[in-house]
């Protein structure tokens, strides 16, 4: 099954590099990582992956923030009453808009849950044009050339570069690599709810 996908994969690249185009306008790094482990393979291009999730993540973020951006000019019923759902999302992106400004523009990318409203939000907030477009356009190059490069890196260690196949303890090391990345989700979320109620000690104190 999974050689004849590789073979599918080699012989009709173009299908590999749509679902690349498409997967980097959504919550799609699975897909970038997938993409450039099999470029380590030598079955796909990784200039070509960069190039096509870094071009299509800048334009579907401009788009969304511009939709929020027009919305922020031609203002009608509260948000609250036509999105209600987006409204409930939009109060955390709003929150760390305010607090981290700059920051929170060129990060919300990498932020799971909250990537797709962000940039509709930051345009609903009143951001201008020429101050999110330079900010988005590193966010992206930043996010395609870390999310290009860890998958790099994932290809070298599950395939054989020579030949392009999965080496014989590839299973093995896919194991301990999702053992590794719960144990640290694990980790990484006791110490910020820990981290919580400190700051909640602190305050009542």
């Amino acid at each position: 099954m999974l050689d004849s996908l590789l073979d599918l994969i080699r012989s009709s690249p173009g299908i590999a590099y749509t679902i690349v185009l498409f997967g980097a306008m959504i919550e799609g790094e699975t897909i970038i990582l997938s993409a450039s482990a099999l470029a380590a393979a030598g079955y796909l291009s990784i200039v070509k992956i960069g190039a096509i999730a870094f071009f299509s993540t800048v334009f579907i973020d401009q788009v969304l923030f511009y939709v929020g951006h027009y919305m922020y000019k031609h203002p009608g019923r509260p948000i609250s009453e036509r999105f209600p759902k987006l409204y409930q999302k939009s109060k955390r992106v709003v929150l760390l808009l305010k607090k981290y400004d700059t920051w929170f523009i060129l990060s919300f990318r990498f932020i799971y849950g909250i990537r797709a409203i962000s940039p509709v939000v930051i345009g609903l907030c009143g951001s201008l044009p020429r101050r999110f477009i330079p900010l988005n356009i590193a966010s992206a190059l930043i996010w395609m050339v870390i999310s290009c490069s860890a998958g790099y890196c994932l290809g070298d260690f599950f395939f054989d570069v020579k030949t392009g196949h999965l080496v014989d303890s590839s299973m093995h090391k896919l194991q301990a690599a999702i053992v590794g990345v719960i144990i640290t989700a694990i980790i990484v979320t006791t110490l910020i709810k820990f981290k919580g109620k400190w700051f909640k000690r602190g305050s009542k104190s």
